[in-house]
């Protein structure tokens, strides 16, 4: 009798286990048909002609046509808007890096009067959205005159990149043994050689979090270009890609295979950069 119900339960959880997998499955399936159906989409489609978009939306390419993507390399506004997000998203994740580092580390590995207080104003940041900084940053830009520049783009967009990459960089320098730190000083090293040898070392993986989300998030930032370069007078050649993607597509708006193949191509390095630093940005966010 005693073996009856021992087993059974056995039997129970496996059968239930058995049953929970193609279900995980299934869920994982549908996950990645929406999140990588768009974009698929998107691709095929900028393989195709206008007419045999508006024919058929969810066709595949019959015959390939490269032409749309020929003629979104030749543009020099292309290669311009590239230039610009690249160059603003590197000064971005770049300050927000380095900025948020030190910010972090002080918060993590000092005791003063304050310091959950300053924690708890970045992690404030995080509800704080573009949209109501809108109106006043664009006046301050303007009265710095910084509207319509790089640096003016690149200030505001470290500073609503700080708050994330404090909040996880904090865990990660906390959980750096203080033993470390006290054999460090033994030997002589200073307070600056300990953050420069020590901490910033093995607090990587979260460097490399924070720094791969900057840059996408700048990459793909659309509000805040809006604000100051189109708003500010900068020549359109110069734009960011996303803004770039909305000014050619007003230009070949009757051109959609076009207009997919431009959205394709300014998506691709932010995806690349995202899958290459795929594993760094899992281990950060789980503090490995």
């Amino acid at each position: 009798m005693s073996a009856v119900s021992t087993v059974a339960p056995r039997t129970n959880r496996t059968l239930g286990s058995w049953l929970a997998q193609p279900l995980v499955y299934f869920v994982a399936i549908v996950a990645v048909v929406i999140s990588v159906g768009p974009v698929a989409f998107i691709w095929l489609s900028g393989f195709r002609t206008t007419a045999d978009i508006n024919a058929d939306p969810a066709g595949m390419p019959d015959p390939w046509y490269f032409q749309n993507y020929v003629t979104v390399l030749s543009s020099p506004r292309f290669w311009g808007s590239v230039f610009s997000s690249s160059l603003v998203g590197f000064g971005t994740t770049l300050g927000a890096v380095v900025l948020g580092v030190m910010a972090a580390y002080v918060i993590a590995r000092y005791t003063f009067r304050g310091r959950q207080g300053l924690y708890v104003l970045f992690a404030a940041g995080l509800m704080f959205p573009v949209t109501v900084a809108a109106l006043p940053l664009s006046i301050l830009l303007r009265d710095l005159g910084l509207h319509g520049t790089f640096i003016g783009l690149i200030i505001p967009q470290v500073a609503f990149a700080l708050p994330v990459t404090i909040i996880i960089l904090v865990p990660f320098l906390r959980a750096i043994p203080n033993e470390l730190e006290e054999a460090a000083a033994i030997d002589g090293a200073s307070r600056v050689g300990v953050f420069w040898r020590i901490m910033l070392p093995l607090s990587m993986p979260g460097l490399v979090t924070v720094g791969v989300l900057a840059f996408i998030g700048s990459w793909n930032g659309y509000l805040l270009p809006l604000l100051i370069m189109a708003s500010g007078g900068m020549p359109q050649e110069l734009w960011t890609l996303p803004l770039g993607v909305q000014q050619f597509s007003t230009q070949y708006s009757a051109d959609t295979g076009a207009v997919l193949a431009y959205t394709s191509l300014s998506m691709l390095p932010a995806l690349a950069f995202f899958l290459f630093a795929e594993k760094r940005i899992v281990g950060g966010l789980s503090g490995r």
